[in-house]
This record gives structure tokens, sequence and C-alpha cells, in this order.
């Protein structure tokens, strides 16, 4: 197998990386292999102090995920379905989730099942306009195995939820921004341009305060405001001890762009 068949390619640029999901012949479909792939890169890309920001798209212009590789369903017993394919892609998206710098999905076609979930699990989500989303689970006498339940809500009012779950229905670029699915949607040639572009201002933050940014909000949907907050002053006021706290008062006392350095 060379490195442009892996189902998972790793591209780094600078501060940067880019986590493409390469199977355009199946609409990159994700199987189990293709799981452990992109684990494996998640947990590289954690301990790579250069990067900054994580890019996630898919290879091709049909799609970026048609969600789970259905193939093997028909063999599965209970268990092992279980196993192998729900809770396993839930631990991957966590891991999306938790990583401590930024994801951003970059969404060029179809973005169907657990590929719509993929992209609920990063930070960002930047559409083309060819963008199409869906969680067609029911259809297949199934409901969403990969957080779709749980996250979907969360991001978009109870009531659309409801209605792509319980119907399957596809929504388009436009509409998954007028629910707030995505949070931009530009033309396909500007894709990878305006994706890059956010990712850039990203990466020039400040990674500390990024990382725990990120694990209050993920707090926020899972513990008493009480609990929140009680963590919040706690993170607010360890940042005081960085480099880059320092740094960035001293830029905004003299009006420059801060440079910060992650420590």
């Amino acid at each position: 197998m060379t490195v442009e068949e892996k189902p998972i390619l790793v591209r780094k640029e600078k501060n940067l990386a880019w986590i493409l999901l390469n199977r355009p012949n199946k609409l990159n479909a994700i199987d189990s292999a293709t799981l452990d792939l992109l684990e494996s890169a998640l947990v590289e890309l954690e301990a790579d102090e250069e990067i900054r920001c994580v890019l996630l798209k898919g290879v091709g212009d049909r799609a970026f995920s048609a969600g789970a590789d259905t193939s093997v369903f028909l063999t599965l017993s209970v268990e092992e379905a279980k196993k192998t394919i729900s809770e396993k892609g839930q631990r991957v998206l966590a891991k999306i989730r938790e990583l401590s710098k930024p994801v951003i999905a970059v969404v060029n076609g179809y973005a169907l099942g657990g590929g719509c979930e993929l992209a609920l699990a990063c930070d960002f989500r930047i559409a083309s306009e060819k963008a199409r989303f869906s969680q067609p689970e029911i259809n297949l006498g199934l409901v969403p195995g990969w957080g779709g339940t749980q996250l979907l809500p969360r991001l978009v009012d109870a009531t659309r939820a409801r209605e792509m779950i319980l119907t399957g229905r596809m929504v388009d670029a436009g509409e998954a921004y007028n629910i707030g699915l995505v949070n931009k949607v530009v033309p396909p040639e500007k894709l990878d341009e305006e994706a890059t572009k956010l990712a850039e201002s990203l990466a020039s933050g400040p990674p500390k305060s990024l990382a725990a940014a990120k694990r209050l909000l993920n707090l926020s949907l899972q513990t008493p405001l009480s609990e929140g907050l009680k963590k919040e002053a706690e993170d607010f006021s360890s940042l005081f001890a960085t480099e880059d706290f320092r740094e960035g008062v001293a830029a905004s006392r003299e009006r420059r762009k801060p440079l910060f350095k992650g420590k």
C-alpha cells in the first residue's frame, strides 16, 4: 500500500495539520481500519507541539464522508456492532472534541451519518455550497451511533435535530448555516482558502488559553452551572502564570499583535 492509498493521510503545513479522509471511491466511508488510523493521527498531532490547529477534510469533491462503512453491518452481532462500530467510533470522535487544539471540519459534498457526526465533533465547520448534511440512519432501521443524538440537539435547536434524526432528511449548505450547523458557507473553489484563513487565525492564538477554552466549553455540556463556573475560575486564574498572558497584556498596551509561544 502506497502512502496515497492509505485511508487516512496527514499533511503538515508549518503550524497547521490536515487530516484527509482518503477513500474517495467509497465517498470517504469510514471502516474500522480508518478509525484506527484516524485515532493514531489525532494522538500524534496532540503530541506535536508545533501544530496549533487541525483541519479535517475528505479527498475528492463528492463527499466529506458518507459515514460508517455499512458493507459489514449484516455480518455483525449486537455485541460486535456495539464494540467495533458505535463505541469505537464514539471513542475516536471524543478525541477530536478533547484535542487541545482547535479542529476545523472542511466540508465539501456529502456529510452523511457518521460523516455528519464527525463534523459535529469538530470545533468549527466550514462548508462549500455543495455540502449536504444528514443523519439517515433511521432509514436503515438504526439510530445515529457516533454521538448524533446527543451532539446535534446541543448544536442546533431541538426541533431541527428531531426532524433530521427522526426523518433522515438532508439539509443543504444554506439551511445548515441558517440552523447553526455550520459556521460559514463559501464557493467550492474558495473552501480550502477560507478554512486555512480561519486555521491560521486560530494557530496564532495562545495555545494554553485555547485548550482551556475547549475544555470549559465541553464541560458546559455535561456539568451543572455551579461546577462549570468553579472550573472556569480555576482555569482563568491559572493562566495568569503563563508567559502568553503577559505577552497578551503587553501587546494590548503597546497596540501591537501578540506573539504567543504556548508558554
